[in-house]
């Protein structure tokens, strides 16, 4: 059982003279990072609430940076919406190890774990939560993952919320995507995955046409196609509707799988023409997850290579300015082990 987990349980068993259950909610501590205000990142000590009976504790050692949602809230950005405000941890891509169980959990000390995110802070909002050295997390929230993934271990739920946009009844898989950062790639890998045809990939950075297997990045000025059948959407520019409406058959699908800030507009007679259907793709399922799992587990889907930027906790700032302002960083991992 970690330290951390220990020095609770001893504080709870054990109070001081006069010390009840309330003030021993204030004595563990973890290091987390803090988004205080827009653009105004720290890591700094925050208290923690302990476990309940189908509670687990878990050491994260490693946390994604997300350059979607994150990104709005580090810019100021984010349309409010329920459980939003500042101070909050950020976070919803982390992987760590079991240091507690609660007797409910049904989990081990020890097991190694995929974690969404957590609400277990005091005086800080756990909108997502993921992004701290120690957290407390309802069981039947997490997913058991092999240790041997390490870092890619994190990259989960992205590649769970990309099966989420193809997987299911009336969902085609993509043969054009737009952009390809990790979204954009993660989407490609797993058409291919699928046993479909390999998808046409756009995009206009130099720095992120590379990457590519079994499948094309080119221009969207270079592809003379109009008819591509289900276009998706990996890039958040809405502003670009238009152009995909352009570019599909009668009877075509856009699927929007990134996140819009304002409100979408197209012009009506082409999608008219084109009898076009428009689709949203929202987060990650549990049969989502449990597939997405096994894909990676068998070899079939591969992550590491998508994490090209590490850093370690304790340099927090400067990883979520590298995360959101290189396009050359797909992926930013955050290590625990030392902060």
């Amino acid at each position: 059982m970690g330290c951390k987990a220990t020095l609770w349980q001893d504080r709870v068993s054990h109070p001081e003279s006069g010390e009840t259950r309330g003030t021993t909610e204030k004595t563990l501590k973890t290091n987390a990072v803090i988004l205080s205000a827009p653009g105004k990142l720290s890591l700094e000590e925050i208290g923690i609430v302990p476990p309940e009976a189908d509670d687990i504790v878990v050491e994260i050692r490693h946390s994604g940076i997300s350059t979607g949602t994150e990104k709005l809230f580090w810019t100021g950005e984010m349309p409010p919406f329920p459980g939003m405000g500042y101070p909050l941890i950020p976070g919803y891509e982390a992987a760590g190890e079991v240091v507690e169980a609660g007797s409910d959990s049904g989990f081990r000390v020890g097991e190694h774990v995929f974690v969404p995110g957590a609400n277990c802070y005091e005086g800080a909002h756990g909108l997502f939560g993921a992004a701290a050295r120690t957290i407390v997390t309802k069981a039947h929230r997490v997913t058991r993952i092999d240790r041997a993934l390490g870092a890619a271990g994190a990259l989960l739920a992205l590649a769970a919320t990309a099966r989420h946009a193809m997987a299911g009844p009336n969902k085609a898989v993509p043969d054009l995507i737009v952009g390809h950062g990790v979204l954009g790639r993660l989407l490609a890998r797993l058409t291919i995955a699928s046993g479909a045809p390999a998808p046409t990939v756009w995009e206009v950075d130099p720095a992120r046409m590379t990457g590519a297997d079994g499948y094309s990045v080119i221009t969207p000025e270079s592809d003379q196609r109009r008819d591509y059948t289900s276009v998706y959407d990996a890039s958040g520019r809405g502003d670009l509707l238009n152009d995909w409406i352009g570019r599909i058959a009668k009877g075509g699908e856009i699927v929007l799988a990134g996140f819009y800030t304002a409100p979408l507009q197209f012009a009506f007679p082409p999608a008219f023409m084109k009898e076009a259907r428009f689709r949203i793709s929202s987060e990650w399922a549990a049969d989502d997850m449990s597939a997405t799992k096994a894909l990676v587990e068998s070899g079939a889907l591969e992550l590491a290579d998508l994490i090209t930027h590490q850093q370690s906790a304790e340099a927090a700032d400067k990883a979520y300015q590298t995360a959101f302002t290189d396009p050359a960083c797909l992926k930013m991992i955050l290590n625990w082990g030392t902060a």
